[in-house]
């Protein structure tokens, strides 16, 4: 017999000119795990923020265990056994991971706080649920995954049965997103119910019980997962077939593009991050850059793209040394740079759609007369752009920063690529984007290619890698262990080379 942990009936939401939630339905129940799913912008964002109590609904009734429930912040929904754990952790880097826990509500002994009730307690909740982290340890030294695992704790501690994970994969590599599925199942074998909202069907079809799919603000869709496909997953909540498969024709390389020699650079903590690195991109051909996170991706964009200073080595990009050029020197060039950050490097999200169509040109012509900015100009641009690579904005006046992942995403893809280019460096250019974004995504990159430009493509999903590369490199630690042609790679290979278990 199944036991109803959290029932909403009608929950509805309008912000000014946006429905954004339409008279939804959800049901959880105990030890269950209902997978969230839609497109960048379906709502599921703001529905969870209404049964978290970040939003007050419009419309609609909340049931908490058999009880009616009427929660007026996430204070109220962390007393009545609701946790969230957010996209962008909430945790303090300098603390301990127990004085991260029990942040707020923490034990004490007369007036002071008791640390070693603390440690014990993080440590017998750590036991309980299966979550292998050191009470002791300092939160900023610890891998993302195992900082994802803290959130949790923290929701755990505070007494929660219902738990809402919102795309806690997104910045996770493979291996840690396999044991963050693990941690879900042990979670829900003690009975707590769990609302897992993410856009990688493969995580949903592998550890949810049902699924609920939104579009456009309303569920379209739900159904147990053991009946359901990726295939059919995906229609639902783009509302027409999407082909998984990357179309593109037989690559045609020409001339280099790109030519790094002895690249060494070091990381923020000033340890050695790239380590005497050597490749090439030639036109027309996309090279993958494969590799568990923290084995010098970041920097080799960085260095690539004129973020980070190079200690030695030479970088040339169409014959011209750019090793220590600016960025907007390089981009001068014709460089093309997708961020793996995309709201810290890639947006400012308190400027509107058409200004971040421009940051990287609005000092040139037409966008700019005798050092003013010509605006019909930057609208006319903004509007083809917003066109040509569908961007849902309610206008390109619109903050950017209001915009749904996807479509952020998509706006710096069309900022990018719109110009003619000699080279594209693309940094995790489809992390936390849904299904049809991905897709559209990974036809631009393509096009790229196929009009003659070199694409770099760094990406810890291996799918990304072997859908899309023509040559794949495989960093480990620094240093390239790995140089191939794609269609002579398997993934075996390609994953024990990311491990460092076997030489290059």
């Amino acid at each position: 017999m199944t036991t109803s942990v959290l029932r909403a009936r009608g929950l509805t939401k309008r912000f000014p000119g946006v429905l954004a939630n339409d008279s939804v339905d959800l049901d959880l129940n105990r030890g269950e795990i209902v997978g969230l799913l839609g497109e960048n912008g379906a709502g599921k964002s703001t529905l969870v923020k209404m049964l978290f109590g970040v939003y007050e609904p419009d419309e609609g009734t909340m049931e908490i265990g058999g009880e009616p429930a009427d929660i007026s912040g996430p204070a109220d929904a962390i007393a009545k056994g609701m946790g969230m754990v957010h996209q962008h952790f909430q945790l303090v880097g300098p603390l301990t991971v127990a004085d991260n826990v029990v942040l707020g509500a923490e034990p004490r002994s007369g007036l002071f706080i008791d640390e070693k009730a603390a440690v014990e307690s993080v440590r017998e909740l750590s036991e309980k649920f299966g979550l292998d982290v050191d009470p002791g340890a300092v939160v900023e030294d610890l891998p993302v995954g195992v900082q994802q695992r803290v959130e949790i704790l923290k929701a755990l501690y505070r007494g929660a049965d219902i738990l809402i994970l919102d795309e806690p994969s997104a910045v996770l590599t493979p291996q840690e997103t396999d044991e963050l599925l693990e941690v879900m199942r042990g979670l829900a074998a003690t009975g707590v119910g769990i609302i897992f909202i993410t856009h990688k069907l493969r995580e949903i079809l592998a550890v949810t019980d049902r699924v609920v799919v939104m579009r456009g603000g309303a569920v379209v869709g739900a159904a147990d997962t053991a009946g359901s496909t990726q295939e059919g997953l995906a229609e639902l909540m783009v509302g027409r077939p999407v082909i998984f498969r990357v179309e593109k024709d037989q690559a045609v390389p020409g001339p280099t593009v790109l030519y790094v020699q002895g690249l060494v650079a070091r990381d923020d903590r000033d340890q050695r991050a790239l380590d005497n690195i050597s490749l090439q991109v030639r036109s027309g051909e996309i090279v993958g850059v494969a590799g568990v996170e923290g084995n010098g991706q970041r920097e080799l964009v960085e260095t690539l793209t004129g973020l980070r200073r190079i200690t030695s080595g030479t970088i040339t990009i169409d014959g011209e040394d750019v090793t220590r050029a600016s960025p907007r020197d390089i981009h001068r060039l014709g460089v093309g740079h997708v961020p793996e950050d995309r709201e810290k490097d890639g947006l400012v999200s308190s400027y509107s759609v058409a200004d971040n169509l421009v940051l990287n040109r609005y000092f040139k012509k037409p966008f700019s007369k005798s050092g003013l900015r010509d605006f019909a100009a930057i609208a006319r641009n903004a509007e083809k752009l917003v066109a040509d690579y569908g961007v849902a904005t309610p206008a390109i006046t619109t903050g950017v920063g209001t915009l749904s992942g996807g479509n952020k995403q998509k706006v710096i893809v069309a900022r990018e690529l719109s110009e003619t280019t000699s080279l594209v460096v693309a940094s995790q250019p489809t992390r936390g984007v849904d299904v049809g974004s991905i897709e559209f995504i990974h036809e631009q990159l393509v096009s790229a290619r196929d009009q003659g430009a070199g694409v770099l493509l760094v990406s810890a999903e291996l799918d990304e890698i072997f859908s899309l590369a023509d040559r794949i490199v495989v960093l480990y630690r620094g240093r390239v262990v790995g140089d191939m042609p794609a269609a002579d790679a398997t993934v075996e290979q390609v994953g024990l080379l990311m491990a460092g278990a076997v030489d290059a």
